[in-house]
């Protein structure tokens, strides 16, 4: 029977680390429902005491201990959590003792330090490359010219998260194009994504996950039909076959994970800080 656990994200900065690392560690256990919680800026004891509470008043009202995945630096700040009577772990914890010892030095507790900036360049062009997403999400705007990449799907198969990840963590310029029901009447791919087929990536998904997420967008709608569903799920997978398009199901992948997919099938190469 699965269990219902509250988990929150923990940190001195924005919590984009914990909550990365976080799903990562937590899409391995498919018996759990997971409900996520960022806290970002958590950067003195005050304000450790304010989430501690927050956490343990989840864990009372769900009846079971709360995790805390934390990246916190200040060793104060995480002694203040651990009153949530949570189980918090440290996501830097295991890697630093073997790193002191190889280097010969001591970590030193900064708080806001892994959250730094090292290299404006690569910052800069992931906030570009954030803005590219967010103008070219949902087919809003057609040029594809400077794209590295265009994810093709039907309405909420996960293509808009997916984009903003891969811009925010690797500085991708990712679009995005949805299927629609007129699309998806004939056999080919639109015209204005035919000079970019290079560039496409499709992404499909079970149709009983994709009528609940509808659902619950559009409750009782049309648009939310499992028949509905199911049509376009069935047309969007034949395209896809008949075009040669890599494609990938999201149903049971991370966002993590099916952005690692996507880059290195294309072979976008990623890039870090």
């Amino acid at each position: 029977m699965s269990q219902t656990r509250p988990v929150f994200y923990v940190s001195d900065g924005t919590g984009i680390t914990a909550e990365t690392i976080g799903h990562s560690l937590l899409t391995q256990f498919s018996d759990t429902t997971f409900i996520g919680e960022r806290i970002a800026f958590v950067d003195d004891v005050e304000r450790a005491a304010a989430a501690a509470k927050r956490i343990r008043d989840a864990g009372e009202l769900h009846g079971t201990r709360p995790l805390v995945i934390n990246s916190c630096m200040d060793s104060r700040i995480t002694d203040a959590l651990a009153e949530s009577g949570a189980l918090v772990l440290d996501v830097f914890a295991p890697f630093i003792e073997p790193l002191e010892r190889e280097l010969g030095e001591a970590r030193q507790r900064h708080v806001g330090r892994a959250h730094a900036i090292v290299d404006f360049d690569t910052y800069h062009r992931r906030i570009n490359a954030m803005n590219y997403a967010l103008t070219h999400d949902d087919g809003m705007a057609v040029d594809y010219t400077d794209a590295d990449v265009v994810l093709v799907a039907v309405s909420r198969a996960g293509k808009t998260p997916t984009c903003v990840f891969m811009a925010l963590h690797y500085g991708v310029r990712a679009a995005n194009y949805p299927l629609t029901e007129e699309d998806l009447e004939h056999d080919r791919l639109p015209a204005h994504l035919r000079p970019h087929r290079h560039k496409l990536f499709g992404l499909t998904i079970d149709p009983v996950r994709l009528a609940e997420i509808r659902e619950e967008r559009r409750p009782g709608s049309r648009y939310a039909e499992l028949e509905t569903c199911k049509r376009e799920v069935a047309a969007a997978e034949a395209l896809f076959r008949a075009e040669r398009i890599p494609t990938l199901s999201t149903t049971h992948t991370s966002i993590e994970e099916i952005s690692s997919k996507v880059m290195s099938t294309l072979g976008i190469r990623r890039e870090m800080f």
